[in-house]
């Protein structure tokens, strides 16, 4: 099983990369953009794919079909890396639009995934991983965007970054990766990190309104993470206690 469903899972990968370079190609068409722009798309997602395939298992995936909420969250991941080959390009306004645009289709299509994992039964602990890590790229590459089309300083970048740190935290500190409980206060948090990053990256948005949109986005996430960190710290001390 483990073997055929992995398959699917790279059949579907193989499409969604034939679907990038396309995208990217005429992107690169339209926008004037450089050489690499397609390669660089193309390599993002091949990234993606490759970790989605090797991750993808009966224990996280207890279905044989790969599932029509997965293929959304590919389909998502993909607009993702067509946002995230954008960054080195030229920091002009019709390129910040563009990678804005991608970004809202991206957002547009969250939680249509779970809503399809949900009303076809197939809901897992893989589909919500690949939608949360799927986040997490847009976050990260919208950051370096607001950043490098000098929409804020280069602390925007922490917007991204805080979500791999906390991670990395995890493995110098075991009781950092104890499981969190369901949060709407970080699902809340989480878009409107997305939507103030896509605004302050919007050529009609000039500084300084960029720049405070983007650092009430970066308080509100801090705050977030605070919060749960907190959480973990206490229920360490319990459980040594």
């Amino acid at each position: 099983m483990l073997n055929s469903l992995r398959a699917r899972a790279a059949a579907a990968g193989v499409l969604a990369l034939c679907g990038v370079a396309v995208l990217a190609g005429l992107a690169r068409e339209l926008l004037a953009l450089g050489a690499a722009y397609p390669v660089t798309a193309t390599i993002v997602l091949a990234v993606v794919v490759v970790e989605m395939t090797v991750r993808i298992n009966e224990r996280n995936h207890p279905f044989l079909e790969f599932g029509l909420a997965n293929v959304v969250t590919l389909a998502r991941a993909t607009f993702v890396a067509l946002v995230t080959a954008a960054i080195g390009e030229r920091a002009e306004p019709a390129i910040a639009a563009v990678a804005a645009a991608a970004a809202i289709a991206v957002t547009l299509m969250d939680g249509v995934d779970g809503w399809l994992a949900r009303r076809t039964g197939m809901s897992t602990a893989f589909g919500a991983r690949f939608d949360m890590e799927v986040d997490a790229l847009l976050i990260q590459a919208l950051s370096i965007l607001v950043w490098t089309h000098d929409k804020a300083g280069a602390w925007v970048v922490m917007s991204g970054l805080l979500r791999y740190v906390f991670v990395a935290a995890g493995w110098v500190w075991p009781w950092m990766e104890r499981p969190l409980e369901p949060s709407r206060r970080r699902q809340t948090v989480c878009v409107v990190q997305i939507v103030a990053l896509i605004t302050a990256l919007e050529p009609f948005v000039i500084r300084p309104y960029s720049t405070i949109i983007a650092a009430g986005a970066l308080a509100a996430l801090v705050g977030s993470f605070f919060v749960d960190t907190r959480w973990l710290a206490l229920h360490r001390r319990k459980q040594m206690a």
